[in-house]
């Protein structure tokens, strides 16, 4: 039987962020001009030449902080980066505004935005690699493609998905989807009462006839997904694709959850309930034992 790991693949379609130059106010320009008025183009010789898109120019800022030096001032960001202060002064005050950077007394530092969604690659890249050789198990064991995922919110977040046979799951490695219509996400909402109390509190519209929609209903759905330390989607997200899913736990609450799919029809309730149990509690022990590595080695 033939079981691949498929990486996101997307389409691509069209960017928020353009790849081209952008107009810029004052004299922030986006290229480096030689006698330009600004001197963006007369860059010492140890200055790193500016990114020429708006993304690169936001990554080129963020990547100015260091341990070394934790609060920069204007000037520091112009040493290191080579931009015009207009440029910088406008994009200083965008990342602040989402709470990529902060004000300090001395200028700018690292926000907690940053922090925590550093946090969330760190525990999710840790998460993963603990758990892929048992999603290849499981997917091997039951004949079932598996589903790796995280709760932020509201959302599920697919850490990983591997494919087995011709089904194609209509999800991808790094995207999300609404936690409520997913096993995956009530898996984890069961065990999570904030993340249950924001899915419930969103919109929940009908995707199919077996979609919860009622709060008081994903109430009683959640309560027993917590009885029975499993969560069935039953077609609720797309009509035609069942899921049974098993929350990644010890007493606390979920890290992650594991899935398997199959097309409507072919689930076998049972052995797929005991076998994302299985898994999910074998992940949980990788998972501890790769981070009490992690911190030994420190």
């Amino acid at each position: 039987m033939e079981v691949a790991a498929l990486s996101s693949n997307s389409a691509r379609g069209g960017s928020l962020l353009s790849d081209g130059p952008a107009p810029d106010d004052g004299c922030g320009c986006l290229v480096s001009m030689p006698g330009h008025p600004c001197g963006a183009g007369e860059q010492p010789a140890n200055r790193q030449v500016p990114e020429r898109t708006v993304l690169g120019r936001v990554a080129t800022v963020l990547e100015a902080f260091s341990d070394g030096q934790r609060v920069l001032s204007l000037g520091d960001l112009n040493e290191r980066t080579g931009l015009p202060k207009s440029t910088l002064h406008r994009l200083a005050e965008q990342l602040c505004g989402v709470g990529w950077i902060e004000r300090d007394a001395g200028g700018y530092r690292v926000g907690m935005r940053m922090f925590e969604l550093g946090s969330l690659a760190a525990a999710g890249n840790q998460l993963h690699d603990a758990a892929f050789p048992h999603l290849q198990a499981l997917a091997s064991r039951t004949g079932m493609s598996v589903q790796l995922g995280v709760l932020d919110g509201a959302d599920v977040v697919y850490l990983e998905r591997i494919m087995v046979g011709s089904l194609r799951l209509p999800t991808r490695r790094g995207g999300r989807r609404p936690a409520y219509c997913t096993a995956l996400g009530k898996a984890m909402a069961a065990f999570d009462e904030e993340s249950a109390s924001a899915m419930i509190a969103a919109e929940m519209p009908r995707k199919t006839a077996t979609t919860i929609v009622d709060p008081a209903a994903m109430r009683s759905e959640l309560v027993r997904v917590r009885e029975g330390g499993v969560a069935f989607d039953r077609g609720e997200a797309y009509r035609d694709i069942v899921c049974v899913a098993a929350p990644i736990r010890s007493s606390g609450g979920a890290i992650g959850a594991v899935s398997v799919t199959v097309p409507a029809g072919r689930m076998r309730w049972a052995m797929a309930t005991e076998a994302v149990r299985t898994t999910a509690s074998a992940i949980w022990n990788a998972n501890f034992s790769l981070g009490v590595r992690a911190a030994s080695s420190h």
